[in-house]
């Protein structure tokens, strides 16, 4: 597990400030920012190569999103990839970090380095945020591709 000091953002609101601030913020699922930065690049699971940057998740909300709530978006964002720490490895943490992108990943996914951690976000966030996505009247999923539920 990561040592890095940041701060916890606690709730949706939180993380919803901070992007306000920036366009240049990820999150990414990992140990944290001390084993990330000791390799500064992602492997892909499914072939073993080394990528050219950290795997995240873009949280800047596009354009195209017009005037509907960014705390939605962010919240959406989360979701998808909140069954990491189930499938993956049950240390798996989601931290907010600034970055350069410097290309796609296998599964489209930004690839990020310069990394600047920011902050961890603690389990409340990932609870509002699967709140949020799942009173919305569309059918929503994570990226999970084994078709498990984190509920």
């Amino acid at each position: 597990m990561s040592t890095t000091p940041m701060p916890s953002l606690i709730s949706l609101d939180d993380l919803d400030r901070l992007v306000a601030e920036r366009d240049d913020l990820y999150v990414r699922w990992s140990r944290g920012p001390d084993p990330d930065l000791r390799s500064v690049s992602s492997v892909d699971d499914l072939t073993g190569v080394r990528l050219p940057g950290l795997s995240a998740s873009a949280l800047g909300v596009e354009d195209w999103w017009g005037e509907r709530p960014a705390r939605l978006w962010i919240a959406r964002r989360l979701y998808d990839y909140c069954h990491l720490p189930r499938l993956k490895d049950p240390l798996t943490k989601p931290w907010a970090l600034c970055g350069r992108e410097v290309g796609r990943g296998p599964d489209n996914e930004p690839l990020v380095a310069d990394v600047e951690p920011l902050a961890w976000i603690g389990d409340d966030v990932i609870t509002e945020a699967v709140d949020l996505v799942e009173q919305q009247p569309g059918r929503w999923g994570t990226l999970d591709r084994y078709g498990t539920r984190r509920r």
